[in-house]
């Protein structure tokens, strides 16, 4: 089992003991205990459908004797009306799962359906759109694995996985040359092979990393068009480029055009508003 497997497990034990605590109190009262049921999930409002695989999981763990009969895939284009899964067996074990299934699948589907308008605004362009670490705590598995759905790609997934010199760490750490050579000697002595990333907030600090070098690539921060046009030039494909700060649905494209490889947006996981889902009995 990988990390990010086990991750999910431990935030669908989380969640789970959150919601259920000592019991479904309501369902244990008015059920019968063998009662058994059926249920579908709705969609009530058109996207990208993201988190069924999640879903199965949520009710496998309730109770493994439940049978979940997918309809769509992850990644599907939804309308309003279609059936995403069945779920039938044990009524109560349905209901213990309902609102963790929904409260998941909503957002993960609001997520991977605004990854893909912004990936869809870049129709034609090679630039990948990046999500950031700006996610809500605990949930970052879940709402980086919606924006992998939605057709975006996942930029680190913490602090552990790539080096990020940002401009707090280049202030700390008493400019670019020393924060750049720091990180490198660091990662040779615990021998450590992760990218480094170094951002750049203007020309100036561009230029003294493209001195020093020893990098993968160049955040390039809150640039003009002009200036970004003129980093790529001055970066010349020497290293990976990224923009960010921002940037948004009505400027990505015109970013875009400026010719960087990758531009981070953090309003894909935490500027979204949850698809509209509903679990019902038939």
């Amino acid at each position: 089992m990988n990390n990010h497997q086990i991750l999910i497990n431990q935030l669908i034990d989380l969640a789970i003991r959150e919601d259920v605590g000592d019991g479904d109190h309501t369902s244990l009262a008015c059920i019968p205990l063998n009662a058994d049921g059926k249920a579908r999930l709705i969609i009530k409002e058109d996207g990208i459908i993201a988190g069924i695989e999640l879903a199965k999981l949520i009710f496998n763990n309730i109770d493994d004797s439940l049978i979940f009969t997918p309809v769509l895939k992850d990644g599907d284009k939804i309308k309003s009306g279609d059936v995403a899964f069945y779920v039938e067996g044990n009524s109560q074990s349905i209901l213990k799962a309902e609102r963790l299934v929904l409260n998941f699948m909503q957002r993960m589907s609001g997520i991977a359906t605004k990854t893909n308008y912004y990936t869809q605004l870049l129709q034609g362009l090679p630039t990948k759109i990046l999500d950031t670490r700006k996610t809500t705590p605990g949930n970052r598995i879940i709402e980086k694995w919606a924006v992998q759905l939605g057709g975006g790609v996942n930029h680190r997934m913490g602090l552990y996985d790539m080096i990020m010199i940002k401009d707090n760490h280049i202030d700390y750490a008493g400019g670019i040359e020393n924060a750049i050579n720091k990180v490198v000697d660091y990662l040779i002595i615990k021998d450590k092979t992760l990218k480094i990333e170094i951002e750049a907030r203007d020309l100036k600090e561009l230029n003294e990393i493209l001195k020093v070098g020893k990098v993968h690539r160049i955040m390039l921060d809150n640039f003009s068009f002009e200036d970004l046009r003129t980093a790529i030039k001055l970066i010349d494909g020497k290293y990976e480029t990224e923009a960010s700060g921002g940037i948004n649905e009505k400027t990505i494209r015109a970013y875009a055009e400026c010719g960087v490889d990758f531009i981070s947006v953090g309003a894909l996981t935490h500027q979204i508003n949850s698809l509209d889902l509903s679990l019902k009995a038939f």
